[in-house]
This record gives structure tokens, C-alpha cells and sequence, in this order.
């Protein structure tokens, strides 16, 4: 959708802020937090998924300040009461367009209304590629993750599962050797994708087993309490079925970053991340910054995605005062 294809009428009802956060994940609460805490009144629209990929996480064990695991929906629920406590207003919409051809920015809410934001915070995240199986959704948070690095720990000394053929996924499997006593690497192909030195990794390590030229027909498991344990395979070449005996399966087949909103407008890679400055959230358009999962592809954890929520948050209030300070002088 073009910037001006969905261009409401003057009488659309409109909201102003210095700040908008687009995006309710721990990047969207902490950059709101921070704008807030210096007076920006933020306003925080919450998307299609609040609370983001933790909403969809059952116990976090990695987020610091917590000695004993949390539920994820619980952490998100905790930083939207925080964000509001401290002078966030949070918005119930999806943005559906936007303009940053110029300041103050134009985003059109599926809602028909129309939001000015004199600096953008853009904290829409990725999300994982799953495999599309009815069984995956309903073990999902149960035994099948798409983090190993979130949920590796809980499957110590058991037998777990990495499908996919990246780099991602020989990482992954090769982080679960920490954790698990055998580790099962699902490839479509005959031959990984991942680079030479994580093949050579992969292959070599005596925890991990390969399943070459084979797919995922079913997940097995229990239903209560919900718990996997095992997977139908079938073989792409010789279409032979066979079952094998897990405790927990990795998804590693990609992420998808939510930035379509944004082509055209915002550099992004090849694989639509958006581009920032070195040791920055600072995108190519002056007043719009990117932080979390939107932006990073390496290490998505909730944690990295707050600091650069509060990184976002900081360099749009310095954004500001250079801005005022400059109409100022030139008022002068």
C-alpha cells in the first residue's frame, strides 16, 4: 500500500505525539518507558499481537531480575502497566500506512484513524517461520519452540529435534548440545546450507545426528498435560515414513521481519530487517528509529530488543532537542 493510497479525509480523528511506538514488545514497552520518563508523552500503538512473541512464550527463565521463571504473557502484561504508569498512552490499533516523506510523520490505523508523530519508534518485530502443521500450533509452547536459546535449558539431558538447513539451524542444534543428550538435525536436502565451518561442526559432533532428505508429517505427543514425544518422518526421496522418539523440537527455518509497512521508505537488507546505524537504532530517514527483533537477526532475545528499546527511546528525545533547538535559532 502506497503512503497516499489510504490518505483519510480532514476529518478522520486524529492523535499527535512527539513520540509513537509502533510495536508492544519488550523493544515497544522499554522504548515507551524511557520516552515517557523524560516527558515525551508517548503513544503506543499495540499492534496485532500485544505483548509480541513472549505473549506466546509460557516460562522465561533468561529475562534478569526474576530468581524464578515467569510466564511470558504475565512479563509482557507487567511492562504495558509499567509503560502506562509512567505516562505511556497505549492504543488499541494496527497501522496499516504510513508517510515519513515528511515531518511530523502520517500513520493511517485500521481503524480509519490517523496518527502524527514527530519521531517514529519502529519495534514491529519478526516472526518465526513455522512449519504450518495443525500438531506444531498445538504443541507450540509445549515441547516445539522456535528459540533454542530461550528454551533450551528445559530440555537437559533429553532428546530433542532441529529442523532446517541454515546457518540458524546448525547453531541452534549445536546450542542444544549444551543441554540435550541427543540432538536429531531434520534437512529437507541431502546437504546443509549452513557455511562450511558450521558444517563441519555439525557433522563432526558426536550429540548430533543427521536426517537427511526428510520432512515433518506430524508431531506426536499427549494432549494433558500437552507434552511431545516423537515425530513422523517421511523421507522426500523414497517417500518411507518412520517415526522417531523426542522430547522437544526447534523450528529454524527463517524469520519474517514485520516491515512491510515500511519498503520503499526505510533501507532494509535482502531479507527486509531494517537498516540502522552502527551503534545506533537510527534509520535513513531523520526522526525514525528501529529497534528489536524489526532490526536484529542474530541474537532476538527479549533482553537485546529492550536495550535497544531504551537505545531507540534516548536517541529520539536527543532528536527532539536538536530539533527545537535549531527551529529556535532559526526563529531568531
Amino acid at each position: 500500500m502506497s503512503p497516499s493510497s489510504s490518505r483519510p479525509s480532514e476529518t478522520t480523528p486524529k492523535h499527535a505525539s512527539k513520540v509513537v511506538v509502533l510495536g508492544s514488545g519488550p523493544a515497544g514497552y522499554t522504548a515507551a518507558i524511557y520516552a515517557a520518563r523524560a516527558n515525551l508523552q508517548p503513544l503506543l500503538i499495540r499492534g496485532m499481537q500485544p505483548g509480541g512473541q513472549l505473549s506466546i512464550t509460557t516460562e522465561v527463565e533468561n529475562y534478569p531480575g526474576f530468581a524464578t521463571a515467569v510466564q511470558g504473557p504475565w512479563l509482557m502484561d507487567q511492562m504495558a502497566a509499567q509503560a502506562q504508569h509512567v505516562g505511556t498512552t497505549l492504543v488499541e490499533d494496527l497501522i496499516v500506512s504510513v508517510d515519513l516523506g515528511r515531518r511530523p510523520f502520517t500513520l493511517v490505523g485500521d481503524s480509519g484513524d490517523i496518527y502524527r508523530a514527530e519521531t517514529l519508534i519502529v519495534c514491529t518485530g519478526a516472526q518465526a517461520r513455522w512449519l504450518g502443521l495443525p500438531s506444531e500450533t498445538r504443541f507450540r509452547g509445549f515441547g516445539v519452540s522456535a528459540c533454542a536459546t530461550c528454551d533450551g535449558f528445559f530440555f537437559r539431558n533429553k532428546v530433542v529435534a532441529v529442523v532446517g538447513g541454515g546457518n540458524t539451524a546448525a547453531e541452534e542444534a549445536l546450542y542444544l548440545t549444551n543441554h540435550a543428550s541427543k540432538v536429531y538435525l531434520i534437512h529437507r536436502r541431502d546437504t546443509l546450507r549452513a557455511d562450511k565451518t558450521n558444517q563441519t561442526r555439525v557433522l563432526a559432533h558426536p550429540k548430533i545426528e543427521m536426517v537427511w532428505d526428510s520432512v515433518i508429517d506430524e508431531v506426536l505427543g499427549s494432549g494433558e498435560p500437552a507434552a511431545v514425544s516423537g515425530l513422523r518422518l517421511r523421507n522426500v526421496k523414497s517417500g518411507a515414513g518412520r517415526d522417531i522418539a523426542i522430547d522437544g523440537l526447534f523450528i529454524a527455518i527463517g524469520h519474517t521481519p514485520a516491515t512491510e509497512l515500511f519498503k520503499g521508505q526505510l533501507d532494509m537488507d535482502s531479507e527486509g530487517y531494517l537498516i540502522t546505524r552502527p551503534d545506533s537504532t537510527a534509520t535513513n530517514v531523520p526522526g525514525v528509529f528501529a529497534a528489536g527483533d524489526v532490526k536484529d537477526k542474530v541474537f532476538r532475545q527479549a533482553v537485546t530488543a529492550a536495550g535497544m528499546g531504551c537505545m531507540g527511546a534516548l536517541e529520539a528525545e536527543r532528536f527532539l532537542a536538536h530539533a527545537e533547538t535549531s527551529t529556535a535559532r532559526a526563529a531568531e
